[in-house]
């Protein structure tokens, strides 16, 4: 949830641990501080709010040391105040940490009790304490770690420095992803790529419960028993500038003209137009075998997940359930060895999603997942990975990351829908060649932007949005009303079409804007029968329809058209117009887009 970023190495480290803080800044902006060795002493330097605060104060106070531990806060335990900001120092320990220490009222109740004296409000700070006392009873820093680590229980990814050891970050980790950059003659520490990838390219992901000696020489991998592993670094083939904002006001903008891109690489060789199959590497299904299919998500990711539902059911004929990570890991759920489990997460590491797999594995079930990150903790952990392309996304509100998991889901259901065989080799055909034009297709959507543009300035003084779908493009509808809130900060709820009458039409009247998805298919009809109850109500009607339909503009105060394409693809599409609505009225009224309030980007506790 938080950012980290180590440095160890030749040149002073306080501008290359602001640069990587910066690049972190989505992951936690409460705070943010930097523990610079000086004279093999830490010098510890925080500020409250953002990290401007804390590059100023370094800028006055121009500390020279050429290691250091730098952090971005997002907070849980403790108020979002200096005193609380990380790094946290005690004795000769400083660390820095992201997760939740779950025992730490006992652990803080335990060393109070042998005299200690506390400064913050935080569970980080009982990570220094522990370390601290293990130093004083004689261990070298390496061990203190280790044997404090023993003691604690819940999440973490932690970066420890010791006074009088000038040239050592140790670095551990428990459920919270954390990255080393390998440099020459320097080398990183970082919780996420974005940060360290203009240093160097050279990756090792710290494994689950391991623990790294990073040093100015190389990098020393063990397990939290001591035992020394072999890692390998990962050569990360991103270009360093697709973690810029590429001209555009915010990342989030960039990000959602990146779409049509991120969604050719995430098909591209995954599909054969050939066949009319699809493949993911290095998993194999006996799919005829399988009795049910759950898929588990949370928040955006989970309106990816009810999109496969409708695609999977319909193209492969398995029933399939979608459920919430945060629920699925406490209700006993029913499945075992005759199911498959897929999960969605775009960082890999979402902790109830991550808790739903380990759930689901206990009762043997396999696990397919679909990440946009290589290395992460729910990709080790799956049976099957199939990666997203979409490359780092830096805006907290996900908008890539979601388009390249719809495209996924798509893969997914024709690779299910062909080995069930209820998806015959001509209709698979036909659908492979419709989703290759998917790319140029949504390019064309984004290229009309400015119809998006006057209509955000026309409603984006409303306070409440009402958002209507049907069928496969009722999540879409959740996930436009999603997008608005995170952003603009105004009251928006999707719903299903026909439970309009059920409840939400008591709240349209004149003032309220209706955003209603009709493009052509099934439900046509019926999406107009309720875009006309919307107008007889006085209710303000945006609507997103098919280009050439004769009926639609006659009754929507406002049309977006976009290409007439079979449902099964229509949400990569429909959605496009909900971002840039959803961006538009942000930015009308002046929000932070890229870092709202309250939010960021991997949720990495529970």
């Amino acid at each position: 949830m938080c950012g980290i970023v180590g440095y160890v190495g030749k040149e002073p480290c306080a501008e290359i641990l602001i640069d990587g803080l910066r690049r972190l800044e989505y992951r936690g902006y409460d705070s943010a501080g930097t523990a610079i060795m000086e004279n093999a002493k830490t010098r510890i330097l925080r500020s409250e709010g953002k990290l401007s605060n804390l590059a100023k104060l370094i800028g006055e106070s121009k500390p020279t040391g050429t290691v250091g531990i730098g952090h971005t806060r997002w907070a849980t335990h403790g108020r979002p105040t200096e005193q609380n900001a990380h790094p946290h120092k005690y004795g000769r320990v400083s660390v820095v940490h992201n997760g939740i220490i779950e025992n730490h009222a006992t652990l803080r109740a335990t060393l109070q009790g042998a005299g200690h004296k506390f400064a913050s409000e935080t569970d980080t700070e009982i990570v220094a304490h522990l370390v601290d006392d293990e130093l004083n009873a004689g261990h070298d820093p390496v061990q203190a770690v280790l044997r404090a680590l023993k003691r604690v229980e819940g999440a973490y990814a932690i970066c420890v420095l010791c006074d009088g050891v000038a040239d050592q970050i140790v670095a551990a980790r428990r459920d919270a992803p954390l990255i080393l950059g390998v440099g020459d003659g320097e080398n990183y520490v970082a919780s996420d790529i974005p940060a360290i990838l203009s240093r160097t390219r050279d990756m090792i992901f710290l494994g689950e419960r391991e623990l790294a000696v990073v040093r100015r020489d190389g990098i020393k991998v063990m397990d939290l028993d001591g035992n020394p592993l072999d890692r390998k670094p990962t050569r990360i083939v991103w270009d360093a500038m697709m973690a810029e904002k590429g001209g555009h006001k915010h990342f989030m903008l960039k990000e959602i003209f990146e779409q049509p891109r991120a969604v050719t690489d995430t098909i591209r060789e995954r599909v054969s137009p050939s066949t009319g199959d699809a493949f993911i590497d290095g998993f194999e299904l006996d799919v005829k075998k399988l009795r049910s299919i759950t898929i588990v998500a949370c928040g955006t990711s989970y309106h990816a997940g009810v999109v496969g539902q409708f695609l999977i059911e319909a193209l492969a004929r398995i029933p399939v359930e979608v459920d919430l990570g945060s629920e699925f890991r406490y209700r006993d759920p029913l499945v075992g060895p005759e199911d498959l489990l897929i999960t969605i997460s775009q960082s890999g590491e979402t902790a109830d999603t991550l808790a739903a797999l380990r759930e689901a594995k206990k009762k043997g079930c396999r696990v397919l997942s679909v990440c946009n990150v290589v290395g992460s903790t729910i990709s080790r952990e799956s049976d099957g990975v199939l990666y997203t392309h979409a490359g780092p996304e830096i805006g907290v509100a996900s908008t890539k990351a979601f388009t390249t998991q719809l495209a996924a889901m798509v893969v997914i259901a024709i690779y299910l829908g062909r080995r069930s065989g209820t998806l015959s080799e001509e209709a698979g055909k036909e659908l492979v060649k419709d989703l290759l034009q998917i790319p140029n297709q949504m390019k064309e959507v984004l290229d009309h932007s400015a119809t998006v543009n006057v209509i955000s300035r026309r409603y984006s003084i409303a306070r409440d949005f009402l958002f209507l779908g049907r069928g496969i493009n009722y999540p879409i509808a959740l996930e436009g009303a999603l997008k608005l809130k995170e952003i603009s900060y105004i009251h928006a709820e999707g719903y299903a079409a026909g439970e309009m009458k059920h409840g939400p039409i008591a709240l349209i009247d004149e003032h309220m804007p209706v955003v209603v998805l009709a493009p052509r298919g099934s439900h046509y009809d019926k999406i107009i029968n309720n875009l006309a109850e919307v107008r007889a109500r006085a209710g303000k009607v945006i609507a997103i329809a098919s280009r050439g339909d004769p009926e639609i503009g006659a009754i929507a105060d406002d049309l977006i058209q976009i290409p007439d394409v079979r449902p099964e693809l229509q949400p990569l599409l429909t959605v496009l117009p909900l971002q840039l609505l959803a961006y538009q009225v942000a930015d009308l009224r002046g929000t932070d887009v890229d870092q709202p309030r309250n939010l960021a980007k991997s949720v990495t506790v529970e």
